[in-house]
């Protein structure tokens, strides 16, 4: 997925009275808003928008354009600044961490953007982890904490982030994330809501990024042991870990078994099933069925589909397991099974990423309080 932003000198304004390099260097010794000290404020109001997930967390700075009566965006406002951070589902690593790279994350955008919080108007956080109300209410104080009072906040599952960037901030239809994890959710136009998966490896998001490779590790074990067929997964997956013998594979996994860096084998899979392998290519067919079982899941449960099955509406697909570029295109092989049994399925892969979906989300709203404004004026 692309982001278009212009380039860094174009936006950067001429009240900016220190260097971005200079200041990021000092912010890593100093606290995340020292920079602000030294600078004199924007007069461009802005939203953050962030899509914090359990690889990484990026952050875009948006300017508010101003609203007109009737307002119908086409397309997302020119992105600022982008700035990208580490994990920041508190699942993962830790509230405290995960706070702390969330603030980092936001500093570093808006100190690209040569401003402060107090041209911050709107703030959307998109993270994987917000699973309820209770997440929901924990960020909010904390962000409360962080922002002039004016702000607006919207805190959300980083899943409604990404069918916001297919949809261009509009509520509607299913979104299918999968990358390191995996999640379907879905929303109506009357605001009912619905997820599938999402609940971590252990629970079994057996069609992500992990549960891909953690199945292709497990059957290279069961190959070693007698257990199960032999497999070519044996030969690459040593190959890409300079591993000499399936047993190092033991002190490998445990050495550091995060999410990312198992999930990070899968092309590895991908590889093998392409070059005719069943075993990996059985573990192909099986994410397929489960990411497909989720979106069927919650397209039945909230009736997106019609009484008749036949309805339209639209499936963003987000993530790096659903991206279209290879022979054995994972992505394609879903929307296949999914229409199969729902054939007014439309999906779309997003022109914008999920952080600039998030701040689309904001933007929305905005724009719908002031013509909410505009329409109690007329009143007057």
């Amino acid at each position: 997925m692309q982001v278009t932003t212009a380039t860094y000198g174009q936006h950067l304004t001429n009240y900016m009275t220190i260097s971005v390099t200079e200041a990021m260097k000092r912010n890593r010794i100093r606290g995340p808003w020292d920079f602000e000290h030294e600078l004199t404020g924007g007069r461009q109001k802005l939203i953050l928008g962030l899509d914090g997930g359990t690889t990484d967390t990026v952050c875009i700075c948006m300017p508010i354009t101003p609203f007109t009566p009737n307002h119908n965006p086409l397309e997302a406002p020119p992105v600022y600044a982008r700035a990208v951070a580490g994990c920041s589902n508190h699942n993962s690593v830790g509230e405290t961490a995960a706070r702390e790279t969330l603030e980092q994350v936001m500093a570093e955008a808006l100190l690209k953007s040569g401003s402060t919080r107090s041209s911050v108007r709107a703030v959307c956080l998109a993270v994987s982890g917000v699973n309820h109300p209770t997440d929901q209410q924990r960020i909010l104080d904390w962000l409360r904490d962080i922002f002039p009072s004016d702000v607006e906040f919207f805190v959300e599952n980083d899943a409604v982030a990404a069918l916001a960037s297919g949809t261009m901030g509009k509520l509607h239809g299913c979104v299918l994330i999968a990358g390191t994890g995996t999640i379907a959710y879905g929303y109506t136009e009357d605001g009912r809501e619905a997820r599938a998966s999402g609940a971590g490896p252990i629970l079994g998001d057996w069609g992500s990024g992990y549960g891909i490779a953690a199945k292709a590790l497990t059957a290279v074990i069961r190959a070693y042991d007698g257990r199960g067929p032999q497999t070519m997964l044996t030969c690459s997956m040593l190959h890409e870990l300079q591993l000499s013998s399936p047993d190092e594979l033991i002190g490998w996994t445990y050495a550091d078994p995060s999410w990312a860096r198992i999930a990070t084998l899968v092309p590895v899979v991908v590889s093998c099933a392409e070059a005719g392998d069943q075993v990996a290519n059985d573990i192909l067919l099986h994410a397929v069925q489960e990411l497909a079982s989720s979106v069927k899941a919650v397209v039945h449960r909230l009736g997106l589909c019609g009484k008749d099955g036949k309805d339209t509406f639209p499936l963003v697909m987000v993530g790096g397991i659903l991206e279209a570029n290879r022979r054995w295109d994972i992505g394609k092989e879903v929307i296949t099974c999914i229409a199969n049994d729902f054939p007014g399925t439309h999906p779309i892969r997003p022109k914008v990423e999920p952080a600039v979906g998030a701040a689309l989300l904001a933007w929305n709203y905005l724009i719908e309080q002031a013509q909410l404004d505009q329409s109690d004026g007329d009143y007057d």
